[in-house]
């Protein structure tokens, strides 16, 4: 099928178009590749959460990245799996219904989106601090009344993009990649010169990953593995750009799986380098000092790099507007899909016809984001940092959810070969259960306030967020079960 149109790139007599009204066959493997690692917004993940598994495992956070890589993997192995059955760009939402039906799809549906959306607006805070500290030459404090208004402008220029076509946003992705990686290289090289000329100021040692002797404590491990297994948040976006690929049922897994691998890899190299550079102290630039968990790398930006400091600083600006343009990418996506499909009003699966974009829900997707960052704003920093928080148990449920769909969809094909049983039955059914087990921890350990910023009768804020957010889920599900325009969806059976 295709369509006379304009797009950015400019005059096209034929551009392809998806069933959903996307332009189709644009991206590549190297598109989703870049696009895949570019969601997780790798160098500010890494820098703000390195600290916090230092603090819980201390040596042992190269191994703590390799065992939160694994469910990870696990999960993608089934996202591959269903893909290559339904490319279909609601991803979680429209595999989940198919295999458990209407509520649990839309369940599924919702706690992608509020999962974007949290990652959009907390990048979208964070880009503003860092640029204002760029611009007052390392300076964080800055008034309210400069970075709200900067955080929203970032938001709604993400959003701008994403409304623009995918291309435009596929080369605004790339540049802002490029310049990541640039600077990150720079600091890199600086890490490694002052290992080489200084020494290290901890010697490498193979026992960093001995998972004996980390067992030894095996709850300050699992707190470690689970903050391990969200650096990695955003690979599936890969897959919500399914029907804009070059070939939907194979090119979005091998994009997820490159990515993933390639990001194992940039992280563990990093948390080497910056062990043997700052160890793992409790004082200095040592990455188990509290004062610097909130961002390792910021922290030995001077050390490092003395009067260059401010590359690091670029580096992190970079990867935190990489990750808060991506993050738009799936929510709109998902949202798109339910839109289509009538569990959403089917203003939201609309799509502009000269961009190809879901222009619509990426002003309703900016909408909700800054709705909500005003709210956070005026409820306090320490909210927004549990809110943050939050996010990690509505990704371990569609996670560990759409791992299940995958057993479930396959079921009666396990038994055709060995690999049907392993890829489609074992290996899913595993990631599931991890994430399961991450999703329950996440719940126990955010309940306790010791974990949180904030409190409120004995519970943790964390938690209390993540309730807030299920109340408005549950809200939002029962008027669209009982409005007319969504009513159907809950009611047809799945075609």
């Amino acid at each position: 099928m295709s369509r006379q149109g304009i797009t950015d790139g400019g005059p096209s007599s034929a551009v392809a178009v998806s069933p959903k009204g996307l332009r189709a066959g644009i991206l590549d493997l190297g598109d989703l590749t870049m696009l895949g690692m570019a969601s997780t917004a790798p160098v500010f993940a890494l820098s703000v959460t390195l600290g916090l598994i230092v603090s819980r495992v201390g040596d042992f956070a190269p191994l703590a990245l390799l065992l939160g890589f694994a469910p990870v993997l696990l999960v993608a192995l089934a996202f591959r799996e269903l893909n290559a059955r339904e490319p279909d760009c609601g991803t979680s939402f429209t595999w989940v219904r198919r295999a458990f039906g209407p509520y649990s799809g839309w369940a599924a549906g919702f706690a992608t989106a509020v999962a974007s959306v949290v990652v959009l607006v907390n990048l979208g805070h964070v880009a503003a601090q860092y640029l204002w500290a760029l611009i007052s030459r390392g300076s964080w404090e800055v008034s309210p009344w400069l970075t709200v208004p900067t955080a929203l402008v970032i938001m709604a220029g993400m959003c701008w993009v994403n409304s623009r076509g995918i291309r435009m946003g596929e080369n605004v992705q790339r540049t802002l990649t490029y310049v990541q990686y640039i600077a990150l290289g720079v600091l890199a090289i600086a890490l490694v010169v002052g290992v080489v000329r200084d020494g290290s100021a901890e010697v490498f040692h193979w026992g960093w990953f001995d998972l004996g002797a980390a067992l030894q404590d095996p709850s300050r491990l699992g707190q470690g593995v689970l903050l391990a297994i969200f650096l990695f948040w955003g690979w599936d976006t890969c897959f919500s750009l399914n029907e804009e690929s070059d070939d939907p049922a194979r090119t979005p897994g091998r994009g997820a799986l490159l990515s993933t691998v390639a990001l194992v890899l940039i992280y563990l190299a990093l948390t080497v380098l910056l062990m043997m550079f700052a160890s793992t102290d409790t004082n200095g630039i040592g990455l188990g000092n509290p004062d610097n968990s909130g961002d390792v790398m910021g922290a030995l930006r001077e050390t490092a790099l003395g009067p260059w400091g401010w590359v690091v600083l670029v580096s992190l600006l970079g990867s935190i507007l990489s990750g808060a343009q991506a993050t738009v990418l799936p929510v709109t996506r998902s949202l798109l899909a339910m839109g289509r499909q009538g569990a959403l009003p089917a203003r939201l699966g609309s799509v502009e016809p000269v961009t190809q974009a879901p222009r619509t829900v990426s002003w309703v997707v900016f909408g909700a984001a800054g709705v909500y960052y005003l709210v956070l704003t005026f409820l306090g920093a320490n909210v927004m940092i549990d809110s943050a928080n939050a996010v990690t148990v509505f990704i371990a449920f569609y996670y560990a959810v759409t791992a299940f769909a995958c057993v479930w969809t396959f079921r009666h094909t396990l038994r055709d070969s060995a690999r049907n049983l392993w890829l489609r039955g074992i290996l899913p059914l595993l990631g599931g259960v991890l994430l399961t087990v991450a999703f329950v921890s996440g719940i126990v350990q955010w309940a306790k306030p010791e974990f949180s910023q904030t409190a409120a009768g004995g519970v943790g804020g964390i938690l209390l967020v993540v309730l807030v957010l299920a109340v408005l889920g549950i809200g939002l599900l029962l008027w669209a079960r009982f409005s007319s325009a969504t009513r159907a969806y809950f009611t047809s059976r799945v075609s």
